[in-house]
């Protein structure tokens, strides 16, 4: 008996079920939520399933920076994350110190606050960042997905897969009923995290090791808002005897709900073994980092970790593919775990959609890992590189090579010296500060993600040499395989961002007033291809204008060229100038993204 169910059939015999869908997610935190998440809003049938009962119990991933907002605008749930989010204005401020209560070493402003900074954050995009715990995020994915058609299934633990030339059948064990059953889908996502079973068994390559650090998170609420509510931060960096030993670089007092919920990250010597923590333990580590002695504190959570360095070379095998800390595994240093793992969602859900439709060759797959592996390893070597630069600060303080905490904070206490040593100390704390921005203000690593593969046509031009520091600093362009660039454009009554008119789950072609005859050429693509190709029409006279000038400063194309937008807003492909036949153009560029021998 076969019974259709919101896009799921199962199948039922008298000694076991089979359950089929197009997809099925393994995971359901930031990757697997969001991919649910994707692939419902694209009427692609889809189950996710977690060996746990409810999403994350613990305040992990927390930054969301502009990309990942951008997208969740694109989905039509940012004002639900910012509902639930500390604004981008309270989360800049990050101080580095002896102890909350003690002496301040310096701050930086981060995520875009700094003035210089602002401007940049404010030009680059719509949606500027924020800061919302995993505890908060992952429920409106979840929420979001399943209302849009994912079946989510808790407490359901992935066993082992295997494939064929139609699909995959994936053993799963009900671990409330204690009973085991087939998924059998078209595709696979392995989204299990950092100690992925689905990448084990894929045997994928990897480069780096695990656990080249040890960790301690500690969870605790106390109200310390008269410490720290005047200089308003997501992260406070404490420099303590101990603070240089595992970790992520220093210790760390975390803000999770402003200013009386709050994570510690204090480090310990993996190679010394996994020391026991007791509460009394944890109480002590947090009034130590606050600096208050008798502080009242309640823990909440103790958890130990190891700091990972390792990457997926290759993301795919066939019909199965690995996202988010799966592929990438690396400490949280700059913020860019969750929103990683949620492009990576974003990049592969519309290719699976595509195929799955008819509109593209299985081909069009293959780039997803061409495209995200070397994000990957990108994010994986910042983030540990960053962790890496708080020796700077250490060696600047002079502490790095102490002998007893005695003599830490003697040598820190000796940058206030009226000497030539002194002034010399002072001089390298600021030299080692500003090399932190490279963890809190890479804009360029954020937004800058340049996609090389089959489904990016290029132009016949090379990309520009950077005018500034690539990881710091984003510049916009539509090169092929580039982000779209941000323009407020619309008139008198509306004013849009370029990506609200580049919508997910189809192809956007911007041209301008001279290029009308691209809308034709778009329309009769579409009929052709079976897909859907929106023109956008930029100038006076026309629904959409050019409010501020903008986007003819950022389109590096000619008024009758065109920009092709992918469904996942990086650029498919340009024409700088109309050409003889536009139709004939397009529909070769169009052909080649998706794989299409037609």
């Amino acid at each position: 008996m076969v019974i259709f169910n919101d896009g799921v059939a199962e199948t039922e015999t008298p000694d076991s079920s089979t359950v089929e869908t197009d997809v099925l997610i393994v995971g359901s935190g930031p990757a697997g939520s969001s991919a649910a998440l994707f692939l419902s809003s694209l009427g692609i049938p889809n189950i996710m399933i977690t060996k746990y009962r409810w999403t994350a119990n613990t305040p992990r991933a927390h930054i969301t920076n502009q990309r990942t907002m951008e997208i969740f605008r694109d989905l039509g749930i940012e004002d639900q994350v910012l509902a639930e989010a500390t604004p981008h204005h309270m989360i800049g401020d990050t101080v580095f110190c002896t102890s909350i209560a003690g002496e301040e070493i310096g701050r930086i402003l981060t995520w875009g606050n700094h003035p210089s900074r602002h401007a940049d954050y404010e030009l680059a995009s719509p949606s500027l960042n924020c800061d919302i715990p995993q505890t908060y995020l992952e429920p409106i994915l979840v929420k979001n997905a399943t209302i849009r058609g994912t079946q989510s299934q808790f407490s359901t633990e992935y066993l082992s897969h295997t494939q064929d030339g139609e699909g995959v059948n994936v053993r799963v064990l009900n671990r409330l009923l204690g009973t085991e059953y087939t998924i059998r889908v078209k595709y696979l996502i392995g989204a299990d995290g950092a100690r992925s079973k689905v990448a084990a068994d894929l045997q994928l390559p990897y480069e780096g090791q695990m656990d080249v650090a040890g960790s301690m998170n500690i969870t605790f609420k106390a109200d310390i808002a008269d410490l720290v509510g005047h200089r308003p931060s997501v992260l406070y960096w404490v420099v303590q005897p101990g603070s240089n030993i595992g970790g992520i670089g220093a210790g760390l007092v975390r803000m999770v709900r402003p200013w009386n919920e709050w994570l510690i990250v204090w480090g310990f010597d993996i190679n010394e073994g996994v020391p026991e923590v007791s509460e009394e333990d944890a109480r002590q580590v947090v009034r130590n980092l606050i600096g208050v002695p008798d502080l009242e504190v309640d823990i909440t959570g103790i958890s130990l970790w190891g700091n990972n360095d390792m990457y997926a070379q290759h993301m795919q095998s066939g019909r199965v593919f690995i996202a988010g800390d799966a592929a990438h595994r690396h400490p949280p240093s700059n913020g860019l775990g969750s929103n990683t793992s949620i492009q990576d969602s974003y990049n592969l859900a519309w290719k699976l959609a595509a195929v799955l439709n008819g509109q593209a060759g299985d081909e069009l797959l293959e780039t997803y890992s061409i495209e995200r592996a070397p994000v990957a390893r990108q994010v994986v070597t910042r983030a540990n590189q960053s962790g890496r630069e708080f020796g700077k600060l250490f060696e600047a303080l002079g502490i790095d090579k102490a002998e007893s905490p005695e003599e830490m904070n003697a040598l820190i206490e000796s940058r206030k010296d009226s000497t030539p040593e002194g002034a010399a100390k002072r001089a390298a704390i600021q030299e080692a500060m500003d090399i932190k921005n490279y963890e809190f203000n890479a804009h360029g690593v954020e937004l800058g993600q340049h996609y090389r593969s089959t489904a990016v046509i290029g132009d016949g031009t090379t990309r520009p040499q950077p005018s500034r520091d690539p990881e710091l600093y984003y510049e916009p362009s539509t090169f092929p395989g580039v982000r779209l660039p941000h323009a407020w454009v619309g008139d008198n009554l509306h004013k849009y961002s370029t990506h609200d008119l580049a919508p997910y789950g189809q192809f956007t072609l911007f041209t301008g007033t001279n290029g009308g005859d691209w809308a034709t050429a778009a329309e009769n693509v579409s009929g052709r291809l079976g897909i859907t190709i929106k023109t956008v029409v930029i100038g006076p006279g026309q629904e959409i204008t050019d409010l501020y000038f903008d986007w003819a400063r950022q389109r590096e194309v000619a008024e009758d060229g065109a920009v092709l937008v992918r469904p996942d807003k990086h650029i498919g492909w340009r024409s700088h100038a109309l050409p003889p036949d536009p139709e004939l153009t397009l529909h070769a560029a169009l052909a080649a993204i998706l794989s299409r021998s037609e």
